[in-house]
């Protein structure tokens, strides 16, 4: 009984450091949590358990922030720890259950672009953290902070290809969405075998086994999805490596970069915080 008290206490006291932290950030936390809660809900209703456990993942990587600051000790600023709970919530609430990657084409650039931003923001903060740690006896330039970013942004960003192909692959899902193109160019088409590209231009109508397919051109099978995915998350990278290399250029004095970059949680101020 004592154990449950503890452990209720100390959700009190968490959400308690969530509001003190920023009001609007636990507001935020609040309403997507009653979206998925709702969302639940509806699912068990239908009795659709793979939605269900999709809202369940959901809430579960909604504790994330909570983790890494209460685990870890770094401080997420409130602005990207809002774009993170939106990001969670738009790719597997929105994206997922409501079907918004089939309703709006650019769902799924838009959430890679910014997927490519938090990974790089994620890799700037781990080797900056490195940096500014005493007993770390190297320094590492803006540049070089700024080129680990892009890169373990654009890392991630493969990696999650490399799922999606995989998923298609074993699963049969569809992750790596297919594009209806007119036109196509392919050595594998040249009976010459002199690897000569034959291009075929207008292409209006496609048949597989006999069967015509209603979609007015040929069907790219995932190649065209991964590139633009891993094309927006290098967009991504680059901007938050750009603004990464001024704010650590300018001695962390910018206060827009600063919204996205964690930092080690100083323990003489969440001392202060507890006695008070």
């Amino acid at each position: 009984m004592q154990n449950k008290h503890t452990l209720f206490s100390k959700y009190i006291e968490n959400i308690k450091k969530q509001i003190k932290k920023d009001k609007f950030t636990f507001l935020v936390y609040v309403i997507l949590r009653l979206f998925v809660l709702y969302s639940i809900i509806s699912s068990i209703t239908r009795k659709d358990y793979e939605s269900i456990f999709v809202c369940i993942l959901s809430l579960i990587l909604f504790m994330v922030p909570s983790f890494i600051e209460k685990k870890l000790g770094i401080e997420l600023p409130s602005t990207l720890e809002i774009i993170i709970l939106l990001f969670i919530f738009c790719s597997e609430i929105l994206g997922e259950l409501q079907c918004y990657y089939i309703k709006f084409p650019y769902w799924d650039t838009m959430l890679h672009t910014v997927n490519g931003f938090i990974c790089a923001a994620v890799g700037f903060a781990l080797v900056d953290i490195l940096n500014n740690n005493k007993n770390i006896k190297f320094k590492l330039s803006p540049l070089f902070l700024s080129i680990v970013a892009f890169c373990f942004s654009m890392t991630i960003g493969v990696l999650w290809e490399f799922f999606e192909f995989g998923c298609d692959a074993v699963l049969h899902t569809d992750m790596q969405k297919d594009t209806i193109v007119h036109s196509i160019s392919s050595v594998t088409l040249d009976k010459t075998n002199t690897n000569t590209p034959i291009i075929i231009n207008d292409i209006k109508e496609v048949s597989v086994n006999g069967e015509k397919l209603d979609i007015d051109g040929y069907l790219d099978i995932g190649l065209i999805d991964t590139m633009k995915d891993l094309f927006v998350n290098f967009i991504g990278a680059i901007v938050f490596s750009i603004i990464g290399y001024f704010y650590v250029k300018n001695r962390g004095k910018g206060k827009f970069a600063s919204k996205f970059i964690p930092k080690l949680i100083d323990k003489t101020d969440s001392e202060h915080d507890i006695e008070n």
